[in-house]
């Protein structure tokens, strides 16, 4: 065919144009690239749309083309973009964050590497050719031709066979990206959208502790008396539980040419009881899914937020526990309470009140809302007053500033970077995690002063990861390198500081099991001395339990697991899964039986069964005060 007589064959023109697209998604989102497979899995279905255009469309063919042609353009660039923070496969369980996206432009843009809007290229063209009239009418008169249906009817059952060969074997994989690069992005796209069910759920009889610790392998190590080891250590205490942005746990100890990063938690961690292994366990809502594991003790949903498919339902939580042990309950967050549907969870949870931006107003604003410096100052003031009234208090304290991209304003600057972390996104980082760092340090200071410090448990944990692996440059990874003394890889990515604190009681002492977000709850009732006889929950005591099994969902491939001595992720199944130790610069090995990927699976399942069986929330009390 006589290449400038491509504009007359638009099946042809824009299924060169698409797939073109689609290798350039595959060079993202695949390690493996793009191959022949790419024109195999993606050309199928694009001819099943096409095929349909020219069955039914004459006069408006060129039109719907082009229309298709940009939903299609649309859908890989969001692949590539959303694949670039989250690491996985966006799908139409995306679309509900679309009213979150104009508060975190800036971090869209930071993703946005400008060789990817080449992706756009042709829509481009194709626009400047449309709004010329004379030229736009010659194409669309030399495209209005009646197809030979016989001839699409053939392409497209055969599209049709292929598709479903790329489907239909393909569909037992946890590992949503390598189903998409088996499949094909569009079909696996398709796919989500009509075929992808939820799995029925258990039955509520089989859903209760004993089964949740048999399967976890759950076993108290009692001391004398029968007593668990740190029981009641802080009873009758107020509880701070402080969730750091974006806070790693490589920052912790961390120092460039001799310079301390993290001064403040470094002394706190130093100091009392710090968990070394610790990880996040949040998903598609960031912050707002750690604020609903830690006072849960849930997994996240299968797809979507949880504050966007779980704040229905009246959830067994740590404020409602404490509320029970006559605690007064707040929290506190300088973003608007709309922001990921928070008004709901907070409702859910059981808090007796809020504190919003509506609180804190816009003084020395950055990002979302207020500095972590007006956070902690306006919070210390309020737990003051919260004091006064003879009862202890659960406060859940969330800091913001160090978000994503971390462009935090000079004047916060609390640390000189060397000259090779300037301009660098690690740099960025590391500069904004430095005044996190000291804020919190303004805060603790303030709790002293107010004599609230030295009658508290206080929890710090970090929320969820700030450098993505499928963000960095290469510059980026070589800092990384250095800084870990090996490749950055995913067990350094979702490892997140925990430290607890109860000045007074609790000793230096660094716990090297493994944990995770939804452990903070009952670790937490062990200190305070509340039973949890009668509450569910998926988590275990970290001060008591040595053995540990973490599922990990969205940042990570569905499947992936964390035991005692690795993560595994699985391939299209357990057999073809990779291993990636805790430990990388020990050398020390370790694996996860068949068996322990089985059982996180299970608990995966048996902790959505039971949240969306619990009672509706229209029975439960009225939302918290502001």
């Amino acid at each position: 065919m006589d290449l400038t007589q491509l504009y007359r064959k638009p099946f042809v023109l824009f299924s060169i144009i698409l797939l073109i697209k689609s290798q350039l998604a595959w060079m993202v989102v695949f390690e493996s690239g793009p191959s022949w497979a790419t024109i195999a899995t993606e050309l199928p279905f694009m001819w099943l749309v096409f095929c349909m255009i020219e069955w039914f469309a004459t006069k408006r063919k060129l039109a719907i083309y082009v229309l298709v042609n940009l939903l299609l353009t649309l859908l890989f660039f969001s692949v590539i973009m959303y694949y670039k923070y989250y690491g996985v496969i966006a799908t139409y369980h995306a679309l509900e964050q679309v009213n979150q996206v104009t508060a975190v432009s800036n971090s869209v843009i930071s993703l946005l590497d400008p060789q990817y809007l080449l992706i756009f290229t042709d829509v481009l063209v194709l626009a400047y050719v449309l709004f010329r009239r004379k030229a736009a009418k010659v194409w669309k008169s030399s495209t209005a031709v009646r197809s030979n249906r016989k001839v699409y009817l053939a392409l497209f059952v055969i599209s049709l066979a292929v598709c479903l060969f790329n489907v239909v074997p393909n569909r037992a994989s946890m590992n949503e990206i390598k189903k998409a690069e088996v499949m094909g992005i569009l079909n696996y796209e398709a796919y989500t959208l009509i075929g992808d069910k939820e799995p029925e759920p258990l039955e509520q009889e089989e859903i209760n502790q004993l089964s949740i610790n048999r399967l976890k392998g759950v076993t108290s190590v009692e001391g004398a008396n029968g007593v668990k080891a740190y029981e009641g250590l802080a009873n009758g205490r107020n509880v701070i539980v402080i969730q750091l942005e974006s806070f790693q746990n490589f920052l912790v100890g961390l120092k460039l040419d001799g310079q301390e990063v993290t001064p403040v938690l470094n002394r706190l961690a130093k100091e009392n009881m710090y968990f070394s292994k610790f990880y996040q366990q949040v998903g598609q809502g960031n912050t707002s899914d750690a604020e609903y594991v830690v006072n849960t003790s849930t997994y996240i949903p299968p797809s979507g937020a949880a504050t966007m498919k779980y704040v229905d339902r009246q959830l067994p939580s740590l404020p409602k526990l404490l509320k029970d042990q006559g605690y007064d309950t707040a929290t506190f967050h300088t973003n608007v309470v709309e922001f990921w549907n928070r008004g709901e969870l907070y409702k859910a949870l059981g808090f007796d009140r809020y504190y919003d931006k509506s609180f804190f107003g816009t003084e020395d604003s950055v990002f979302f809302g207020s500095s972590d410096e007006v956070l902690y100052e306006k919070t210390a003031a309020e737990l003051d007053k919260m004091s006064q009234s003879g009862n202890p208090f659960y406060a859940h304290v969330i800091s913001m500033t160090a978000h994503h991209p971390f462009t935090t304003p000079e004047e916060k600057d609390r640390i000189e970077l060397p000259e090779r972390y300037e301009g660098t996104f690690v740099g960025d980082y590391i500069r904004s995690q430095s005044y996190a760092d000291y804020a919190l340090g303004q805060f603790i200071d303030e709790l002293k002063a107010s004599g609230i410090w030295d009658n508290s448990l206080i929890v710090v944990y970090g929320d969820h990861l700030g450098l993505p692996m499928y963000s960095l440059d290469d510059d980026d990874k070589e800092l990384m390198e250095e800084i870990y003394g090996h490749p950055y890889g995913y067990t350094d990515m979702i490892n997140i500081p925990l430290v607890i604190a109860a000045p007074g009681k609790t000793q230096p002492v660094e716990f090297t099991q493994t944990g995770g977000q939804v452990d903070v709850l009952p670790t937490i009732a062990n200190l305070l001395g509340v039973s949890l006889e009668n509450q569910i929950h998926f988590g275990q005591d970290l001060l008591n339990n040595r053995v540990n099994l973490l599922p990990e969902r969205y940042y990570l491939p569905s499947g992936s697991v964390i035991n005692g001595e690795v993560l595994f992720i699985p391939g299209i199944a357990y057999d073809d899964g990779t291993t990636y130790s805790l430990n990388p610069n020990s050398g020390t090995g370790g694996k996860l039986s068949e068996k322990e990927y089985n059982t996180a699976l299970d608990l995966l399942h048996m902790s959505d069964s039971y949240v969306i069986q619990l009672p509706a929330l229209e029975n439960a009390d009225e939302e918290p005060a502001k």
